[in-house]
């Protein structure tokens, strides 16, 4: 009995079928009343009652305290025990019960409410690559997810689901976009997040550092002392043309302003584009050239 008795209990805290008005310890059920004598101090009528056992009292006498704790779980739930909202949806429930006895399925309705809590798994992180061109100019990816449903039978089966990502200008990686309870289903817990952390794709040409974009250029000695015009490529598949009258030393430098990485709080402001020279020395000179460049440039080091 005092394990039924802790498991039939509403949303308030209150016994199911007790009358609040009652005195402690006369009766929990009005419809055991006549199993049990009147106290005389509650009113006269009650002092005149007879002794003899009920039909009811009987009854309960026959069944002994096993029965009537079964014939309780069997019962109905209350209005306190119906799930709501945000607590448990009844097929976590229906999965219980299927597996067990009804006595079982009444108390699982209690467990599984909202005045007891459910346990929500940690997120899922999912990968989302991206290439430096999707997160500068923005797009929208598709992806179809694969997760665990619980029908209102009780089953569990697979599920599609396609989701949609609207990558902006100016994510970066480590970025995270989330879906909530788009995780695969379990009888008496919350589905799980699935949450998306954006990693940069390794490009070809270009190298990001926040807001900015780094290119290395590669140019001969030549070009690097007596000056040249050279096409930049832009990410994109544009390209500018660049002319340095500077000469170009090792580890030389330009930006140029505004064709970098928007920012993602200011989608209209650009970082810049810093290009950083590579020179390629002659593997190996005559001993005219040799003579030519040593004339040249003797009085310039």
């Amino acid at each position: 009995m005092n394990k039924v008795e802790s498991f039939r209990y509403d949303v308030d805290g209150n016994i199911e079928g007790h009358d609040p008005s009652s005195p402690k310890g006369f009766h929990r059920n009005r419809s055991m009343d006549n199993c049990f004598p009147s106290i005389p101090s509650l009113s006269k009528s009650g002092s005149r009652r007879s002794n003899t056992p009920t039909r009811s009292c009987r009854l309960f006498k026959s069944m002994g305290r096993k029965g009537v704790a079964d014939a309780l779980s069997s019962s109905p739930p209350s209005m306190g025990q119906q799930s709501t909202p945000d607590s448990t949806p009844t097929r976590p429930f229906l999965t219980k019960s299927a597996s067990g006895s009804t006595r079982r399925s009444a108390g699982t309705s209690i467990m599984f409410s909202s005045s007891s809590g459910k346990l929500k798994p940690p997120p899922v992180e999912k990968k989302l690559e991206c290439t430096l061109e999707e997160m500068c100019f923005g797009c929208r990816k598709k992806i179809m997810l694969t997760r665990d449903v619980v029908t209102n039978t009780g089953q569990i089966i697979k599920e599609d689901e396609l989701l949609t990502i609207k990558v902006k200008p100016g994510w970066k990686k480590g970025t995270e976009i989330t879906f909530e309870g788009m995780g695969n289903e379990r009888p008496g817990t919350y589905p799980a997040d699935i949450v998306f952390v954006v990693v940069e794709k390794r490009h070809s040409l270009f190298r990001r550092e926040g807001d900015d974009l780094e290119l290395a250029v590669d140019i001969p000695l030549v070009k690097a002392l007596a000056g040249c015009t050279l096409s930049i490529p832009l990410l994109g598949g544009e390209s500018i043309p660049l002319t340095i009258g500077d000469i170009i030393h090792p580890g030389y430098v330009k930006i140029i302003d505004g064709q970098g990485m928007p920012n993602s709080k200011e989608p209209r402001k650009r970082g810049n584009l810093k290009i950083t020279f590579r020179v390629f020395f002659p593997a190996q000179l005559t001993d005219e050239q040799r003579s030519d460049v040593l004339s040249i440039l003797h009085d310039t080091c």
